[in-house]
């Protein structure tokens, strides 16, 4: 019988050439959802500290949500799960656009890959006829994304949804993302390195098309609560739609949020000129929508003069503004943009990229890199041409481009003492565009965030600039600068949100008010449970436990679930934050304790009994 998620999973193994599919356990999906909590379940049975992320047995799960490919808000998004070659622990890399909603209608929920291919290979499943294929890629060996995307809709169909890495997943760069290109939407599961993973497994594409609809439970009754959500997101996410995620910039900067000149800085005066704001009265072309967005927050650009006149594409968002624009101090938004679209053609996260480079530039300045180190390139703030240099070298690893490409933390491994000291990450991932310092909650979740430093796993960060979500944020005021009772702020947000990327919705919904009694809602609509809010809280909080099982497993302790040493001892000296440091160690004892942790940082045997994690114990 039809029903709202496809019910089975692709195998593909690489070394033997051969694909077969497993039924997905029915039993499994009221624990874990789909998306990253069943990759979670999953690989925390096999996970193994001896075998290296790259290795061609470490698996990589590509999984929807469970509500991916529904006409629910949103109902768009993919997760790319493993072993990080970044961090070396557990990692999730989510992307919206069109790809997840037509491999459901190709009939499956996701897919497990393992193994390596002798020689570069695509795979090609086509729901409508039943082709799954594995076909020579080495002729797109080299070619960046959008290249090797448009080869691709010629030789399976125009109307086929491509996910592809660039030349840095290739060269097995540990900061390359993969990406879902279609047409001037392009959307990237960035974070943690997984287009090294993808590389290492000669694996340069996976088209798919499809046919297959989802069916609900109650289809009336769903797209009823559809109709009303979509409305109620609409209203309350105006600026979203018209100036998306980019329009945030004067804001970060006013209150002492946005990073400038890798963190050290209170004030940016070029912030308007890099700014959705400016972006809509000079280069914007349209709006673009991810499968089922009601938002519509991405923008398409075109440069029509300068140096950088003929970029078109999908232009940058919030992060890679930040990061190019105010951690990089480049006052050019064509700049900015051509460097988004650099990134997204060689396939480089554009956070840790700038991040790495924003790290490199101090490193100039401090004399720890030299002329002599790239081979000439002047790495002074606000060159922009150098930025884009390292960007090719990175990708390619090309003389410093190597050393960066290996992420912040190795780098300042091997530059030495002086350059840990701002060294910017945590557990080796780079840090998001959100101060710990002007929203001392958010210290909190990167230190204790499983994929590392990552904004999306608590957007505790959102009431400061006055989003409430609904049954959360209801428990008195706000101050984003004191670290009393933040432990509990933290905790509610990353239970929330911990179910998002398994259920395939877009994290954004919630910029428009909807709370976990309305997902709770449509989730029984279209598969019959009967959820309430605190179901899908606790769901939440037993897959952030399930992932942190996973990291004690890799080594992680208490002693990781920290800051970098400019986020605890260099106040920002001037602006909306000024002379504000978080109290980790404060915020931490309650968070355990909240947690159902011990001193170590490992959920207690009753904790896991009280999540239904019984399996897990011992």
């Amino acid at each position: 019988m039809a029903k709202v998620n496809a019910g089975k999973l692709l195998h593909v193994d690489l070394t033997a050439g051969k694909t077969w599919t497993e039924a997905v356990d029915e039993a499994l999906l009221e624990k874990f959802l789909l998306g990253s909590g069943l990759a979670a379940y999953f690989f925390y049975r096999v996970a193994d500290p001896s075998l290296d992320a790259l290795a061609p047995a470490s698996p990589l799960y590509i999984f929807n949500g469970l509500l991916t490919g529904t006409i629910a808000p949103t109902g768009c998004r993919t997760s790319l799960c493993g072993r990080s070659p970044l961090t070396g622990i557990w990692n999730e890399s989510n992307m919206g656009g069109h790809w997840g909603a037509e491999l459901r209608f190709a009939g499956y929920d996701g897919l497990v890959v393992t193994g390596a291919a002798p020689e570069p290979v695509y795979l090609w499943v086509d729901g409508r006829t039943g082709t799954v294929e594995l076909r020579s890629a080495t002729h797109l060996w080299g070619k960046d994304q959008f290249e090797t995307a448009a080869i691709l809709y010629g030789e399976t169909d125009p109307k086929a949804q491509v996910l592809t890495i660039g030349p840095a997943g290739e060269n097995l760069v540990r900061i390359a993302s993969a990406q879902s290109c279609s047409p001037e939407h392009t959307r990237s599961a960035g974070r943690g390195g997984m287009g090294a993973v993808l590389g290492a497994k000669r694996l340069k594409a996976i088209v798919v098309r499809g046919e297959e609809k989802p069916a609900y439970f109650d289809p009336e009754g769903f797209r009823k609560a559809v109709r009303e959500a979509n409305e109620w997101i609409k209203a309350n996410s105006v600026a979203m739609s018209q100036l998306g995620t980019a329009g945030g910039m004067p804001g970060a900067e006013r209150v002492g949020d946005l990073p400038i000149q890798n963190w050290r800085l209170g004030n940016w005066d070029g912030v308007q000129e890099v700014s959705g704001q400016h972006l809509a009265e000079t280069i914007f072309v349209r709006h673009s929508h991810c499968f089922a967005c009601p938002i519509g927050c991405g923008k398409v650009v075109a440069i029509t003069e300068g140096p950088y006149a003929g970029v078109r594409g999908h232009g940058p968002e919030y992060e890679t503004m930040a990061g190019f624009g105010g951690n990089l101090t480049i006052g050019s938004l064509e700049a900015v943009v051509r460097l988004n679209d650099l990134c997204n053609r060689l396939g480089l996260d554009t956070i840790s990229t700038s991040g790495v480079i924003a790290f490199a530039m101090e490193a100039w300045e401090k004399g720890l890199l030299g002329p002599r180190d790239t081979d000439g390139l002047e790495l002074t703030w606000g060159n922009a041409e150098a930025a884009m240099e390292l960007v090719r070298r990175i990708a390619y690893r090309e003389g410093v481009g190597a050393l960066l490409g290996e992420g912040v933390r190795r780098a300042a491994a091997q530059l030495g003492p002086e350059a840990e000291a701002f060294a910017i990450h945590v557990k080796g991932l780079e840090l998001p565009y959100h101060d710990p310092r002007g929203f001392v909650d958010m210290g909190l979740n990167y230190a204790t965030a499983n994929r590392g430093a990552c904004h999306l796993e608590s957007i505790s960060y959102w009431p400061g600039y006055g989003v409430m979500i609904p049954e959360i944020d209801t428990k008195g005021p706000y101050n984003r600068h004191d670290s009393r009772g933040k432990e509990r702020v933290v905790y509610d947000h990353q239970n929330y949100v911990a179910t998002f990327n398994p259920l395939g919705l877009c994290k954004f919904i919630i910029k428009g008010l909807v709370g976990p009694d309305r997902i709770a809602g449509l989730l029984c609509l279209a598969t019959g449970w009967d959820w309430s809010s605190q179901d899908l809280l606790r769901t939440g909080e037993r897959l952030f436990n399930l992932k942190r099982l996973i990291n004690l497993r890799y080594g992680i302790s208490r002693e990781d679930d920290t800051l970098p040493r400019r986020m605890l001892t260099e106040p920002r000296p001037t602006g909306g934050s000024a002379g504000v440091l978080p109290d980790l160690d404060l915020m931490l004892e309650g968070y355990y304790r909240l947690r159902g942790w011990d001193e170590a940082g490992r959920p207690t045997e009753v904790t896991l009994r009280r999540l239904g994690l019984d399996e897990f114990v011992g």
